[in-house]
């Protein structure tokens, strides 16, 4: 929603990862702003996302382009359990239990995912509460609403720098959960959405829900904990070193597909990861490029002899990404290693 670091993203953690933005929209106010009450909201927020059982359908829209999927989500016994079916655009589907994730792609045979899967179709980021929002985003109680059914409350999150978007969150009162999220440029241009058209909040989900029914051949992969790193510092980067990144962003997980080296980065809302791998037979095309809130941008660098493609991709704006990718730098170590095989 996956194949060797830019592919993997491009195949299947994009999808996840663009069902995790959120847009400004117009909402009709209904309760008065108060920072306080938006900041116990999105207290509430992470928790809501991995502890909450649900099963419904929601849409996501970049740009001009428009998707579905239909999630099955479980908290059993201390254990995520999760299922993801793609409803256009071809069949598929995504299975996670614990850190064991499986992924079918029929049309694009089996995925190789070696990337920490949200909980549910959103941003890791939300479930961390250690990030201070308050020095990146302003948060806002702007109004009530209601989604699939339930009723909700808005809350608004305005970027304080350029360097990140501003968000809208609609949350459900009784959970926190969050069913419906704009991302958008500052002055209010939504760039993607994302909203539950049908929800069902509920513990009575089976084990039936959450099996593969997509015949394929399956290829299991076993995730790394995101307890073991609690995303403060930087991340050893295995061969190469980030020069800069916008204040706030912290290391979310450490990704690796074959010989690529990743590190994602989250600044509690906004998440994006840099891919660093040896250049390939087949060039791939440099600069950015951009579909509704998510920005990719590729860069070549050459180092001991080796060359390398830096791939930078997350909700950021363009801007973001390449800076982050331009001040990406490989050591003789990797470049010796690569330049050898």
């Amino acid at each position: 929603m996956f194949k060797s670091g830019f592919g993997a993203l491009k195949h299947g953690l994009s999808g996840l990862l663009v069902v995790t933005a959120v847009l400004l929209a117009v909402s009709k106010p209904a309760v008065a702003s108060d920072e306080g009450q938006a900041e116990y909201w999105l207290e509430r927020l992470g928790p809501a996302l991995n502890m909450t059982s649900y099963r419904g359908v929601f849409v996501y829209a970049r740009g001009d382009r428009v998707h579905s999927m239909r999630i099955a989500h479980r908290y059993n016994e201390g254990m995520i359990e999760e299922r993801l079916v793609l409803q256009d655009g071809g069949s598929g589907e995504i299975v996670r239990k614990g850190m064991n994730v499986v992924c079918v792609l029929p049309e694009q045979g089996r995925v190789k995912l070696d990337q920490i899967i949200p909980s549910g179709p959103f941003a890791e980021a939300f479930s961390n509460q250690l990030m201070p929002l308050g020095r990146w985003y302003h948060s806002e109680l702007v109004g009530e609403d209601r989604v699939a059914g339930y009723e909700t409350v808005i809350i608004a999150l305005a970027a304080r720098d350029a360097y990140r978007y501003s968000h809208r969150l609609w949350l459900e009162k009784s959970t926190g959960l969050l069913v419906k999220s704009n991302v958008g440029e500052p002055g209010g241009k939504v760039l993607e959405h994302f909203q539950f058209t049908s929800l069902d909040i509920t513990d009575d989900i089976s084990d039936s829900e959450f099996e593969i029914r997509t015949e394929g051949r399956e290829v299991a992969r076993k995730l790394d904990d995101p307890a073991g790193n609690p995303g403060l510092g930087m991340p050893p980067m295995e061969g190469w070193e980030l020069g800069w990144h916008p204040e706030g962003f912290v290391p979310a997980a450490a990704p690796r597909s074959g010989k690529g080296k990743a590190v994602a980065f989250s600044d509690g809302v906004a998440a994006f990861s840099v891919f660093v791998e040896p250049e390939r037979k087949v060039r791939m095309p440099v600069g950015a490029s951009r579909i509704g809130a998510t920005t990719v941008y590729m860069r070549e660098l050459e180092a001991g002899g080796a060359r390398f493609m830096v791939t930078v991709v997350g909700e950021v704006p363009p801007k973001t990404a390449r800076q982050v990718a331009e001040s990406v730098q490989v050591d003789d170590a990797l470049a010796l290693n690569s330049a050898d095989q």
